[in-house]
């Protein structure tokens, strides 16, 4: 690998792990087309890479968020047992599919993911009052307010089946699941969006490590663009947990809507 090639898959890498990780999806939405439309490497394979990154994004994401009381590992573990069996049929399945099969998939699933969060940014009604009660009650210090927020959790098997289909998605397209994890947490469960989206990155990871082995036995696997992609992605995470505390959420949501609809268009012409 050439110079330009590493400093190119290093700096995908620091925008996906920085994005992936204020957003809780893990990045693999950001690092896919750009490996593919922008790298050109074949869609197995960004697929594969972006697989590897996303647990380096979750390792280093959670860690902190852990830290900041924010994840809510009762409900995230019980998340996770729909999520894993998902994510072992999807990259079961992504080996019977072809990368224009796999590209026009990715595309559409970023079209519903752009609805998705422009719908959290506009339509407020989950609750951020303090809600207490119920097995999976929780807390966390909010950065920006200083204030103890307090949140119990509703319609779980709701949350559930969609963290089924999450986890297939993120075998079959190596996206991490958190797309769709977060605004579910967040407008079904009532999750305050913090919440949701630290322990979306607290899960994703667990999510990508079951079906990273697939790829791998298939031959997928690029170590030399993985290492390059992961470092980069290592360095945006830590960016990201950082930045979380001084960019405003609605603004963040409108540049990711924009992003998402561009790179779904091109993905799908591709």
């Amino acid at each position: 690998m050439s110079l330009s090639s590493f400093l190119l898959l290093l700096s995908g890498g620091i925008v996906a792990g920085t994005l992936g990780t204020l957003l809780g999806i893990g990045g693999g939405l950001f690092l896919i087309p750009f490996l593919v439309l922008v790298a050109g490497i074949p869609m197995h394979q960004a697929i594969a890479t972006s697989i590897v990154a996303v647990i380096a994004t979750s390792s280093t994401g959670a860690s902190v968020y852990l830290e900041r009381g924010l994840v809510n590992m009762r409900f995230g573990m019980l998340l996770e047992v729909a999520t894993v069996i998902g994510a072992v049929a999807g990259g079961l399945t992504a080996n019977y599919l072809s990368g224009s099969i796999l590209s026009k998939i990715f595309a559409t699933v970023m079209l519903v993911t752009a609805v998705l969060m422009l719908r959290r940014n506009t339509n407020n009604r989950t609750s951020e009052t303090p809600v207490a009660g119920g097995a999976f009650a929780s807390e966390f210090t909010d950065d920006a307010s200083g204030n103890v927020i307090r949140y119990s959790v509703r319609k779980i098997p709701g949350t559930m089946a969609i963290s089924l289909l999450a986890g297939n998605l993120s075998g079959l397209l190596g996206i991490g699941g958190g797309v769709f994890k977060v605004p579910a947490m967040h407008l079904l469960s009532g999750m305050p969006i913090k919440a949701a989206a630290a322990t979306s990155n607290f899960m994703i990871g667990v999510t990508a490590a079951a079906s990273a082995f697939i790829y791998f036995s298939h031959g997928h696997l690029n170590p030399v663009y993985a290492s390059a992609a992961v470092l980069g992605v290592l360095g945006g995470s830590f960016a990201g947990t950082r930045i979380s505390k001084m960019i405003h959420g609605k603004t963040l949501v409108w540049i990711f809507v924009v992003v998402l609809l561009i790179v779904s268009i091109q993905m799908y012409l591709r």
